[in-house]
């Protein structure tokens, strides 16, 4: 069909009211988790081809991730659709206020590659929560799994309510976002494609949700638990070949510990990835050929202190520890989005500031400390998107936490509740009664001058 016309009937479609009740909308999201369980084996096999994924690895943080997100949006759906009562101020009694959550319209959603089932899923969830109708544009970077998604959106949903869009990105988004307006457009991928986004959507006024990236630090104190840190950092570092946005970026550690907690990381990075039998199964490779040059580039043999190996056929890279690069290498200018993991050191906050200031407003930052005051030290201090103390990633599996970026690494959040909010208005209704109906709030206003000062304060 003519993409043209897709989109005009979807937009016909939403003004016919098909997609408001709650009974349709739980229908789609329980067809949803249907199609995932149904074609499982095939998703896992996708996976396994575009970024050689193991089925452990591809249900937790995809196929899993997505129907956790689905059971949250179906247990409180009822709920959210609620209009919520808020209290009405004097000046208009007799009255009650409340706020209506609508859905949107046609909305557009664009996901990457590293995690292709979850990062277009998810936010479909709270999309199709939120009564909307919605086209989905995949990732061409993970084709097998482009596929399948295909397969599944098509096999499952009416092409009026959602359709999916293939093609070069850099064609096919420009080609929609110029000639039809959507009603939100949500977009998950680089700070650079994402200011490109909004620039389209600026010119017709569609709000936009960006969930973009950045360089998150990972700052160590010198009371942390270093066994505990170590393995949190290496399994989240680590995971999908470090291709994810919230991975810790760079580490910061506390001069007076670096020896010690070093010799932590490597013993678990090797009893994760790198022990005889083990790498083949649970260690991922690098999406394409142009990711692998890059992050290769990154790798300066007098700065390697761990790891270091590579594999072009194979587009295998170790997971590498590199000691103290300086602040203007590539590495550390770029956010990495690869098993590259720099150490750098401090003594005083002074030092850990300097390096932040360097690239604001990440979208994670992670503290590792036994002390509280430390830990909200630093949160309050440093502006990121959100984050963990003692931990690092794990917070975007919380569906009661809003997930996403500030400045340059992003615009809106979402998860549960947050992504229903995102793909919702808010209207504002004000109801007065009409059993009482003041003379004040009328003209002639003059002499009512200190009555309405006391009303309006």
């Amino acid at each position: 069909m003519d993409r043209a016309l897709q989109l005009q009937e979807q937009q016909t479609y939403f003004a016919s009211g098909a997609t408001h009740s709650y009974a349709f909308r739980k229908e789609q999201l329980e067809k949803l988790k249907a199609a995932l369980y149904q074609h499982e084996e095939a998703i896992y096999d996708a996976l396994a081809k575009d970024l050689k994924k193991n089925k452990e690895e591809a249900w937790v943080t995809e196929i899993g991730f997505t129907v956790a997100e689905i059971n949250y949006a179906l247990k409180h759906l009822k709920k959210w659709m609620r209009p919520k009562r808020v209290g009405t101020n004097l000046l208009n009694f007799p009255g009650k206020s409340f706020i209506l959550p609508e859905p949107l319209g046609v909305v557009l959603i664009i996901s990457p590659w590293n995690y292709p089932v979850q990062l277009l899923l998810s936010p479909l969830v709270g999309a199709i929560a939120a009564g909307n109708c919605v086209v989905l544009k995949p990732s061409e970077f993970a084709p097998a799994t482009a596929s399948i998604l295909e397969t599944i959106i098509t096999e499952t949903f009416d092409q009026r309510y959602i359709s999916i869009i293939q093609g070069d990105g850099a064609t096919v988004i420009p080609q929609m976002m110029n000639n039809f307006r959507f009603d939100h457009v949500f977009y998950t991928g680089s700070t650079q494609i994402g200011t490109v986004i909004y620039e389209m959507a600026a010119k017709k006024l569609v709000p936009v949700t960006l969930e973009l990236g950045g360089k998150s630090p990972c700052i160590i104190e010198k009371d942390a638990n270093l066994k505990i840190a170590a393995k949190r950092i290496a399994l989240t570092k680590f995971s999908n070949a470090g291709q994810m946005c919230v991975a810790p970026d760079y580490l910061l550690l506390h001069v007076s510990i670096k020896d010690a907690f070093l010799k932590e990381l490597k013993q678990q990075i090797g009893a994760f990835y790198n022990t005889e039998g083990v790498r083949d199964y649970h260690f991922g490779k690098i999406v394409n050929d142009k990711s692998f040059h890059r992050l290769t580039s990154y790798i300066q043999k007098e700065h390697v202190i761990y790891g270091g190996r590579i594999d072009a056929a194979t587009h295998f890279i170790e997971p590498t520890l590199l000691d103290n690069p300086p602040l203007d290498a590539p590495v550390m200018q770029e956010e990495i989005f690869g098993p590259l993991l720099p150490v750098l050191t401090w003594e005083q906050e002074e030092d850990v500031y300097r390096i932040i200031r360097t690239h604001k407003n990440p979208l994670a930052l992670y503290v590792f400390t036994s002390s509280n005051d430390r830990a909200n030290h630093w949160l309050k201090s440093i502006p990121f998107g959100g984050g963990c103390i003692n931990n690092a990633s794990w917070h975007l599996t919380n569906h009661q936490l809003p997930f996403g970026g500030r400045g340059t690494s992003g615009i809106g959040a979402y998860h549960g509740r947050f992504s229903f909010d995102t793909f919702s208005h808010q209207k504002g209704i004000m109801k007065t009664a009409t059993w009482l109906d003041p003379a004040i709030k009328y003209p002639p206003f003059k002499g009512k001058l200190n009555l309405f000062k006391k009303l309006i304060k």
